[in-house]
């Protein structure tokens, strides 16, 4: 019933909303009268506050029309690529009127980013897309929103995430191909080229995981310690709910995104409070560069989706009590997850000194799983002062890891790299 609340709750607040929205722009309108009156700026900012904090956060847009290449801007075009019930493969389509410089595009290594379905939409990963652009052809998985899922179509389990990957690499072909996770999905990517080598399938030439939980033994967060300090069964009873009526999963099981919005800012809440009170007296400052670098931030940062319920409850049992991955006793479909049977892709390692997610060897024990990888294709790199989105987002990312990123990936592109004594690869069931 929490869920069924929390609507009524929402439905009940928009009217305020709505007002709110509308007070601030009377107040704040260089053609509004109302802008003349005694304190109208602070009662400006007063509505705009309350109308950000009582708003209903939808998805934002990936919004990318165009990258710089060399000083020369070239048109963007966003498309779906391959669609399935829980995601959309996206592909940005770089263009160019220069038929030399079409060509160099065409050539660059191809990148697929596979984004953490754990409570934000991939657009987090804006700015890891658009930097990658300048570069590389690029794919991105775009988890959907579990609640917009018909119930018809079935749940939505670990295993699955683990074979949509593979069904992406399959779809763009591993002909200088080179996956990049973040966070959440390094485990499934890793288990997805695994089993693909282990069956004699061609691989992507690289992965780079950034910032995972690989093994969450080492240097346990917050995060982790949440998830182990209760037994499966509470989280079941206490975080998993029906989706209401009123949208097409009615009657799914998932994590709701407002509970995981909750915990996101439980996590830090003096540092929330103090952003948005920062926000206030920028308003009334007149330092509206400040104001509109916090509303882009919380645009994005307060968008959540509910994720499946069988998945969820999978990645804690799997990922984070029982370890199953780093410890050489996770199946997925019925095959067991063997790192060490990848021998030709090359595997980087990124991690955030300040990480309060993923903690410091989290990641980095991927190096000690795939031992058949060698010594001279595994790289990790520590970005120092860095946090968790510090890591794939900003100036940090944009200067100091993908400069390694890029470097990494063009030092090893080449023709698909095939596991040795292959075999036929099995479809997924799935």
């Amino acid at each position: 019933m929490l869920y069924q609340w929390h609507e009524l709750w929402r439905a009940g607040l928009a009217p305020y909303t709505y007002f709110a929205d509308a007070g601030a722009k009377m107040y704040s309108a260089q053609d509004s009268w109302l802008t003349a009156l005694p304190g109208a700026q602070r009662t400006a900012a007063a509505f705009e506050l309350m109308y950000r904090l009582g708003k209903e956060y939808e998805k934002p847009e990936f919004g990318i029309h165009g990258v710089e290449i060399d000083g020369v801007e070239c048109p963007v075009v966003e498309r779906v690529d391959m669609s399935k019930p829980f995601c959309r493969l996206l592909r940005f389509k770089r263009y160019s009127d220069n038929e030399d410089r079409l060509r160099d595009l065409k050539d660059d290594p191809t990148v697929l980013v596979v984004a953490p379905l754990s409570g934000h939409h991939a657009t987090l990963l804006r700015d890891t897309v658009r930097t990658l652009l300048i570069d590389h052809k690029v794919y991105i998985t775009d988890w959907t929103d579990a609640r917009m899922v018909p119930a018809d179509q079935g749940p939505f389990h670990l295993d699955d995430y683990v074979a949509y990957v593979q069904d992406f690499i399959r779809h763009i072909g591993c002909d200088n191909l080179h996956v990049i996770s973040v966070c959440q999905p390094t485990v499934p990517v890793l288990a997805a080229v695994s089993l693909m080598a282990a069956r004699g399938e061609p691989l992507p030439r690289s992965m780079t995981m950034m910032g995972g939980p690989i093994d969450t033994r080492e240097s346990p967060t917050a995060v982790n310690n949440l998830a182990t300090r209760q037994p499966l069964w509470w989280f079941e009873n206490n975080v998993i709910h029906n989706v209401p009526a009123n949208y097409p999963g009615a009657g799914r099981r998932v994590y709701p995104g407002f509970l995981q919005h909750l915990g996101f800012v439980a996590m830090n809440p003096e540092r929330h409070g103090t952003s948005h009170w920062d926000f206030y007296q920028d308003l009334l400052k007149g330092d509206l560069s400040s104001a509109e670098s916090h509303r882009k931030f919380y645009d994005e940062y307060n968008a959540v989706l509910d994720m499946p319920a069988e998945y969820y409850l999978d990645t804690i049992r799997t990922v984070f009590q029982e370890h199953l991955l780093p410890r050489g006793l996770w199946d997925v479909a019925g095959e067991r997850v063997d790192p060490s049977k990848i021998v030709h892709s090359a595997l980087l390692t990124i991690e955030g000194e300040l990480d309060d997610i993923s903690g410091q060897g989290q990641t980095r024990a991927a190096h000690k799983l795939c031992t058949g990888i060698p010594q001279a294709d595994q790289q990790h790199y520590t970005v120092p002062g860095a946090g968790h989105y510090g890591i794939f987002s900003g100036r940090r990312w944009r200067t100091q890891v993908y400069p390694q990123v890029r470097d990494f990936i063009a030092a090893h592109a080449g023709t698909a790299a095939v596991a040795p004594n292959k075999k036929p690869a099995k479809k997924s069931a799935r």
